[in-house]
């Protein structure tokens, strides 16, 4: 009697970075994030780093690197080991390379940026907590092939940084009259009377400008919450 085989499953398409630019679905993996499917703007993720390493924008620049590495790299370290991860441990195992992966980031920034590094204080080492880090690797690294999760990485930590750039520049430019750490605004508008705004170097300014960003976004894309 012969037995007759399973069907094999089909196997998932992978993607080369080279894909972002001719591939439809690699390109989307990587662009969603920027503004459909923000991870800050309309996920509502990653708020709280948003809100305090955003006063200069050299700090924010530096966490939005670190965030980017650390994201891009868990998600495929992650979804190379998918396969070998009991799930009553996956997030013991998440944890465990995202905290190894953002350790490595610390010490790197400590050994060569490190007025930096003292300026991000404990906000490097809470990476780890990142809802946006720990969201990716359960609900798409797990789930599909490295190269996929790579760009999905690499898509959503980019999403993050544009976020952070933006809340940044309206901060240190309005708040300190610099970028960079580069002084913009000319002496002679002081000399006629104009003023720092106060507000942007605390917290709340954050709150505001990040209240008018994700309204702008979601104006521009028309994006509505389901009740």
């Amino acid at each position: 009697m012969s037995v007759t085989e399973a069907p094999a499953a089909p196997r998932q398409k992978s993607f080369s970075l080279t894909d972002v630019f001719t591939d439809k679905k690699a390109r989307k993996l990587v662009a969603d994030p920027l503004s459909d499917n923000n991870p800050i703007t309309v996920q509502v993720l990653g708020i709280c780093s948003a809100l305090a390493t955003t006063v200069q924008m050299r700090t924010a620049f530096v966490m939005a690197v670190s965030v980017i590495v650390v994201l891009a790299c868990s998600n495929t370290i992650i979804s190379m080991l998918r396969k070998h991860i009991p799930s009553q441990i996956r997030i013991i195992v998440q944890l465990s390379v995202v905290a190894s992966l953002v350790i490595v980031a610390d010490q790197v920034l400590r050994a060569f940026m490190y007025d930096v590094s003292r300026q991000l204080s404990v906000f490097v080492g809470l990476i780890i907590t990142n809802c946006i880090i720990m969201g990716r690797a359960e609900a798409f690294a797990m789930a599909n092939p490295p190269s996929k999760a790579f760009l999905d990485g690499l898509g959503n930590g980019m999403g993050y940084g544009v976020i952070l750039m933006a809340v940044a520049f309206g901060r240190e430019l309005f708040g300190s009259g610099t970028l960079f750490g580069i002084q913009v605004v000319p002496q002679f508008v002081y000399d006629i009377g104009y003023v720092n705004m106060g507000l942007m170097v605390v917290p709340p300014g954050a709150f505001l400008l990040l209240g008018l960003i994700i309204w702008a976004q979601r104006t521009w894309t028309g994006y509505a919450e389901d009740h």
